[in-house]
């Protein structure tokens, strides 16, 4: 009898330790998945560490309704609500007027993948503020999840915020289940806090199918990809200099410029903006774009 409770004992020992190490390994294999592709992914080890530590809590943000005791929504700029439509986006992303007689020597400027970081999103909306440019914020959902009052902030000071997917996925090689949850949720989440759904769309890595693309249409957005980058998810190109150097390489009239909240962009911001300023560009309001949806 001695040697059967104590062969039980030794039983369910091992059968705990056993479960232990396979949720140790799930959490290893899943902490270890990138989804580095064509395009950019731009992430710090805090970024994908805030990542794991709320994935359940994002497949919660995804599905939830809105708390019916959430804060007041913050109040929507007098400007934004009164922008004109004086621009068009073409079929290859970039910007052009409408009408004659509006600027053709504009610049869309926009940033991915935020928002992170408090520090980072206050200097750049204070470099914006001090240019008096208007930029698209495309957010993921999970980080909207982590940081709300930093997408409150971006939208209060008059900017548009742009759809980027909840978890940042390739969404070419997503089911089209995936891709209505991935989108549907971020509409749902940016609009419980600014009252507002995103009127644009970029996919991450610049990744999308005809689904997609069908999808963002039915959600009233415009669909995206960019124009010219200074790519400053590139290892080779993480400096400020670089930053400003490529931008002013590359850019055009109407460009659809593409950044990411990080570090180095952000440090190049100001003198970024003041150079394209004295290369005779201005800074197109997205407000200002026709969302075109035939």
């Amino acid at each position: 009898m001695k040697w059967k409770w104590l062969a039980a004992v030794m039983l369910v020992f091992a059968a705990a330790c056993g479960q232990g190490s396979s949720d140790a390994l799930d959490e290893r294999n899943a902490s270890g998945i990138e989804n580095e592709l064509e395009a950019p992914a731009v992430s710090s080890a805090n970024d994908d560490k805030g990542k794991q530590e709320t994935e359940e809590a994002s497949e919660e943000g995804m599905t939830n309704e809105p708390d019916e005791d959430e804060a007041e929504l913050p109040n929507v700029p007098e400007e934004t609500a009164e922008a004109e439509t004086l621009y068009r986006m073409t079929e290859i992303y970039t910007i052009v007027p409408i009408e004659e007689g509006a600027d053709k020597n504009v610049v869309l400027l926009t940033f991915d993948d935020g928002p992170k970081d408090e520090t980072m999103v206050t200097t750049m909306l204070e470099v914006l503020e001090k240019h008096e440019a208007k930029a698209i914020f495309f957010v993921n959902g999970f980080r909207v999840e982590q940081n709300p009052e930093l997408l409150k902030m971006i939208y209060e000071k008059g900017h548009a915020i742009g759809n980027h997917s909840w978890d940042h996925i390739n969404l070419r090689e997503a089911s089209n289940d995936q891709i209505d949850q991935q989108v549907e949720a971020v509409q749902r989440k940016v609009e419980e806090l600014t009252g507002e759904a995103p009127q644009f769309f970029r996919p991450p890595h610049g990744a999308g199918n005809d689904y997609l693309k069908q999808k963002v249409k039915e959600e009233g957005m415009l669909y995206m990809t960019w124009s010219t980058s200074p790519e400053d998810w590139l290892a080779q190109n993480q400096t400020a200099e670089k930053v400003i150097e490529l931008t002013l390489e590359r850019v055009h009239p109407g460009a659809n410029l593409l950044m990411h909240e990080v570090p180095w962009t952000v440090e190049a911001l100001d003198e970024m903006l003041t150079k394209l300023k004295e290369k005779g560009y201005a800074f197109v309001d997205p407000h200002a774009i026709e969302i075109a949806l035939d």
